[in-house]
């Protein structure tokens, strides 16, 4: 393998480390509710995504003018196909830490909406319970 495609490997399996890294700290921040802290690192990791790609395409210009008695570097890709299943795996737990959040910010509405309906509720003449308004009003 040329010095220049295993140098771009390497970049990238660092790029890869990183984004693993970033994975976990977003989690962190995910179950701490901590936005502010999320939406900065949400644009860090977005720029490592870019810097990433834009790695693929350097490796794939250096593969194709690599000959190809230098083209053993299956181990390289290798590792880095790792690298890049375990942050898909840190992705997925994340979207699942997101969407469980989600789920409790609604059941949570859903509770005061209901405290608030029994904090309304009144009984009519009959001594039934009626919720809704505080009353008709005073017509002049």
């Amino acid at each position: 393998m040329s010095d220049g495609l295993n140098q771009a490997f390497v970049k990238q399996q660092q790029q890869l480390e990183t984004l693993k890294l970033t994975l976990e700290t977003e989690l962190s921040l995910i179950s701490a509710r901590n936005p502010d802290a999320l939406i900065k690192l949400l644009e860090e990791k977005e720029q490592l995504l870019n810097d990433i790609a834009e790695q693929d395409q350097v490796i794939a210009n250096l593969y194709q003018q690599t000959s190809p008695d230098e083209k053993d570097i299956q181990p390289a890709i290798d590792l880095i196909e790792h690298l890049l299943a375990e942050c898909r795996y840190r992705t997925e737990i994340n979207q699942t830490a997101v969407e469980q959040g989600q789920l409790r910010l609604a059941h949570l509405r859903n509770v005061i909406v209901e405290s608030r309906a029994k904090e309304s509720m009144t009984y009519d003449k009959a001594g039934h319970t009626r919720s809704g308004g505080k009353g008709k009003g005073v017509s002049a």
